[in-house]
């Protein structure tokens, strides 16, 4: 049920603007349908694949961002206990285990309700985002799957800041 009952029609596909900002900044990309399109990034810690997906019905662009970190079964409690306390401090987008596939990944959707379009600051802030946060966290999800730490060690291990330089 919709409280406005006005009809805008969309100029564009939003994903055919993300395709032209992924172009103009020589990002590595592969559209894979009318409304999706992947981008490649290279992070600190690992390569990031983006994926922008535009929701018709939702008016839309979902954000999912994965990396190559699979957990294991026997990990994954300790892995939703991580981001029960990862995703209370985050104020943009959200951290999910698809247990389907063992895999992590970074969420997020920009409302361009009413035919909006998404401009470059948007797309751009959009995956600067993900991408921010997978690098934060990324040591924490390793350091709970692979050197099987509890979630509070591993947060600690990646929370502290420094200062200066050595």
């Amino acid at each position: 049920m919709s409280l406005i009952e006005i009809e805008q029609e969309r100029l564009s596909n939003p994903v055919d603007v993300i395709e032209h900002i992924a172009g103009l900044n020589d990002w590595s990309f592969e559209r894979s349908g009318e409304d999706e399109i992947t981008i490649s990034v290279t992070g600190g810690w690992t390569d990031y694949h983006v994926s922008f997906s535009w929701m018709e019905e939702n008016e839309a662009i979902h954000l999912a961002c994965a990396f190559d970190l699979k957990v294991p079964e026997a990990r994954r409690m300790e892995v939703m206990r991580l981001l029960t306390r990862i995703n209370e401090q985050m104020w943009i987008g959200h951290f999910d285990l698809w247990s389907s596939e063992g895999a992590i990944m970074f969420r997020q959707a920009l409302l361009l309700s009413g035919g909006a379009e998404p401009n470059a600051s948007q797309v751009e802030r959009l995956l600067v985002t993900a991408i921010e946060a997978c690098e934060r966290y990324f040591q924490a999800f390793q350091f709970v799957v692979w050197a099987g730490k509890n979630a509070n060690e591993a947060l600690e291990g990646v929370m502290f800041e420094t200062l200066g330089e050595a």
